[in-house]
């Protein structure tokens, strides 16, 4: 590649990524913060607290809260989930080492209507729909997150405690109950509404500023080890790599193909584009049966769904949240258990829609 070929790569592949990518995040976040704190103002961050409790505290050991982190995440971004845990309103809920497992949360659940309604999409060649699998693809993130929610669960109980409170500073004792009572702004509705969309998109300014140096650098490098070499050589352009991350797989294709059903070596590459990014992913997908090299069949849908989903780029995205919520310590643990939950997100939706064929 070269030294100099090699620099201009890394310095178009970060501006590329700001302009393509962070300013859309920017948008997301700000957006989501803006939603965040009318949500906070008026009360539905308190409604589902209370009415999701009896299934977030038994099966992913998170307060009702938890909800709206997993539904703000569903419909956007990753990071979006950070715009509610920037928020003292909502933070109150958690206990400190509840609050570093929201980026796994997040992170599982990121981007998953835009995927879901991807996958539906896409026919086989008869024009059959995967919509059933894209369901089993889901159901398996769902499964999974649980089991990945309590492993990080485990290991932030014994690096905070269980009694720390999510809060700090003066604001953290704040002297009446959370689950009869709230804060609200003084004036009338209106005046109400316009200050919390405003202080809202605020933070989600100051937020988003704070995740672009761990999306560029981090973005960058997996990019730098995933994308190859131009068909017309080195130019330094934007996207340019040593392909390492592809090599990898290749040479790890037989375990791979046994693991997740995939029918050719060319599916690989749609799970690990999902290490840096989903929508990528679902690009790769598209390409691909466009050039006729990847032919889609149920099982190979269901893993898809259920990688792209859980993993949902979280390589280029982990390290920035996890900085934000002040928990770099617990950056390591977040990124490794994410990382076998996706392995083992694709494993149980390629085993469930193995027993569903064999049954029919």
């Amino acid at each position: 590649m070269g030294f100099s070929n090699a620099i201009n790569s890394i310095f178009n592949t970060a501006f590329n990524l700001l302009t393509e990518t962070v300013w859309y995040l920017l948008a997301i976040i700000v957006i989501m913060g803006a939603l965040a704190e009318i949500l906070s103002e008026f009360g539905v961050i308190s409604i589902a607290n209370k009415l999701f409790a009896p299934l977030m505290k038994p099966l992913f050991g998170m307060p009702g809260a938890t909800s709206m982190a997993i539904l703000s995440s569903f419909l956007s971004d990753n990071p979006s989930v950070l715009t509610l845990s920037e928020n003292n309103s909502y933070r109150r809920y958690f206990k400190k080492y509840q609050l570093a497992t929201l980026t796994n949360i997040g992170t599982t659940y990121g981007m998953g209507l835009i995927v879901l309604v991807t996958m539906m999409s896409f026919k086989s060649n008869s024009g059959q729909s995967f919509v059933w699998p894209v369901l089993i693809g889901f159901l398996a993130v769902f499964i999974t997150s649980i089991f990945v929610s309590r492993m990080m669960l485990s290991v932030t109980k014994k690096r905070y405690g269980v009694t720390a409170s999510a809060v700090v500073g003066e604001t953290a004792d704040i002297g009446y109950d959370i689950e009869r009572f709230r804060e609200v702004r003084q004036g009338n509705f209106l005046n109400r509404m316009i200050s919390a969309l405003l202080d809202g998109g605020q933070r989600g300014v100051k937020l988003a500023l704070g995740i672009i140096p761990g999306v560029l650098i981090i973005a960058t490098l997996v990019l730098m080890l995933s994308n190859g070499k131009p068909i017309d050589g080195y130019t330094g352009g934007v996207n340019e790599g040593i392909g390492l991350i592809p090599l990898i797989g290749d040479w790890m294709a037989p375990v791979i193909k046994f693991l997740f059903g995939f029918e050719s070596s060319a599916s690989i590459a749609v799970p690990l584009t999902a290490l840096g990014s989903a929508g990528a992913a679902l690009g790769v997908i598209e390409k691909g049966i466009t050039a006729g090299m990847l032919i889609l069949t149920p099982n190979n849908v269901a893993v898809f769904t259920a990688m792209c989903m859980f993993w949902s780029g979280y390589l280029s995205t982990h390290v920035s949240m996890m900085d934000s919520l002040n928990m770099r310590e617990m950056t390591g643990w977040a990124i490794l258990f994410h990382t076998i939950g996706g392995i083992v997100a694709g494993i149980l939706a390629n085993g469930m829609v193995s027993l569903i064929n064999l049954l029919l």
